[in-house]
Parts: structure tokens; C-alpha cells; sequence
């Protein structure tokens, strides 16, 4: 079992990267998965043809806004995530033949993300050893991590974008992962879609960070992103999953293709 986080500023392509992992790994029988959406714009539901809502299951917001606010639920004594936890297994949890997914949803009412971020946290420790691969899509803020929703992972992928912000990002979230006692085994970075070649050199030079490569522009990803299709199913020798699987071979992640 590994865990990957997915990261990086907005507009990078991360979430279209954490789908096209997905259909990899499916494609090549690497399963079972569970892709996990922190974000709370839930893009990834979309992204890969999975609406909560109409499975009939619910946001972990939405399961604590209706256990603590519209139920009249109280932390005092008890910690909100052992209250709740059946309910984001029996309720949250889509489950479908080769994956599982679970959102972190948008949060309606006033208050950080704390909650919601330490009901996920003590869900996903129980969660994770009865998988394959779990892929947690993060948002481009910090604070997710910084509240160490999952402890402890194998690989954070920090998505760079064409721009300084971009490594400083990188920077920041390696800081906050290594001092907020995330464990890790490896902090690996790839160029976005739009990510220009000419800071490939800086990508590669950055300490303690692996640059794994470019995920390259799709006009089919792209297509399907502005149409709000799933990008799950592509052509393999599309320009998009070709890179993606270029990049998960660097990573290790490369099986026989065979298998597909």
C-alpha cells in the first residue's frame, strides 16, 4: 500500500493529473484505489464521473454540519471524528469496482476546515491498509497539511505552474510538511501542462526534490474539463496519459503493460 499527495498552486493541472493516475493504475490493474478530494471546490468528483449526490452519499461537511449543527451534537468529551466515523464510511464513501472515493466537501458555515480535516484524518488511518493506492487530491492552500490529515504518506507530488510562486509554494509545503511532522518517504515535483521547458534546469536543481517530468498538453483533457466530462478512458497514446505514464515510471510506479 502506498499513499500519494497530489499538490500544488491552482490552475496547475493537479487535479487532472490526480485522474489520469487513477485511469492509469485502473488500466493497469493496479487496484484497489482510493482517491481522496481535500479540495473543497470538489473538482476531482467530476474529474473522474463520480457525483456524491446523486450515488446518494455525502460530503464529510456535509455529514458533520448534519451531525454537530442540524443534530445538535456536541465535542465536548468525545472526539468528532470517533462520532462520525461510521457515518463517513457507511455514508461518505462512494464504492465502485476498482476505486473508492471520499470528499472533504465545501463547508457552508463559519470555522476553519479543523473539524472536518480531523474527522478525515482518523477515518483514513483505519481506511488505507486495505488498499493499493491512496491518491489525496490537496488544495493549493497549506492548511490541510499543516493540520496533517494524513500522518504519514509515501510520496508528496508538488505540481509546479510557470511561475515563481510556483517553487515558492514548493518550498513553503515542504517547510510546513517537515515541521508539522508529516513522515514522508519522498517530496518529488512535475511541470503542469503549462509549465515551460526553460525551468526545467531550476525544477531539477531544487534540494531534496525530484523533478519527475512535464504532464503534457491534451486538447482531449482539455475538451473534456471544459465539457465537465470524466477524463477516465482516454486513448493511452493520447499526449496526456503517454506523460503521465512517462512520469510514474521515474517515480517507480511503472508495471508490464501487458497487464492493461
Amino acid at each position: 500500500m502506498k499513499t500519494i499527495v497530489i499538490m500544488g498552486r491552482g490552475g496547475t493541472g493537479k487535479t487532472s493529473f490526480v485522474s489520469l493516475i487513477a485511469d492509469y493504475f485502473i488500466r493497469t490493474q493496479q487496484t484497489p484505489l482510493l482517491l481522496v478530494d481535500l479540495d473543497p471546490d470538489q473538482s476531482l468528483g467530476e474529474m473522474i464521473g463520480i457525483d456524491l449526490r446523486t450515488e446518494g452519499k455525502k460530503t464529510i461537511a456535509e455529514l458533520l454540519e448534519e451531525t454537530f449543527i442540524e443534530k445538535g451534537g456536541t465535542t465536548i468529551g468525545i472526539p468528532p471524528s470517533k462520532r462520525i466515523e461510521h457515518k463517513i464510511w457507511e455514508e461518505g464513501m462512494y464504492e465502485g469496482e476498482k476505486l473508492d472515493f471520499i470528499a472533504i466537501g465545501t463547508k457552508w458555515v463559519e470555522g476553519c476546515y479543523c473539524m472536518p480535516d480531523a474527522a478525515l484524518r482518523d477515518a483514513l488511518s483505519r481506511l488505507i491498509k486495505q488498499y493499493r493506492y491512496v491518491i489525496i487530491d490537496a488544495p493549493g492552500g497549506l492548511e490541510h497539511l499543516n493540520r496533517r490529515v494524513a500522518v504519514k504518506v509515501d510520496d508528496i507530488i508538488d505540481v509546479l505552474g510557470p511561475s515563481a510562486k510556483s517553487f515558492a509554494h514548493l518550498e513553503r509545503a515542504k517547510r510546513v510538511a517537515e515541521e508539522s511532522g508529516v513522515i514522508y518517504s519522498r517530496f518529488l515535483s512535475v511541470g503542469g501542462f503549462l509549465f515551460p521547458e526553460s525551468l526545467t534546469e531550476r525544477a531539477k536543481n531544487i534540494p531534496d526534490v525530484k523533478y519527475l517530468g512535464k504532464i503534457a498538453y491534451d486538447q482531449a483533457v482539455a475538451e473534456k474539463t471544459i465539457s465537465g466530462d470524466p477524463v477516465f478512458g482516454l486513448d493511452p497514446t493520447n499526449p496526456g496519459p503517454v506523460s503521465v505514464m512517462n512520469i510514474l515510471t521515474v517515480a517507480g510506479y511503472m508495471i508490464n503493460e501487458q497487464k492493461s
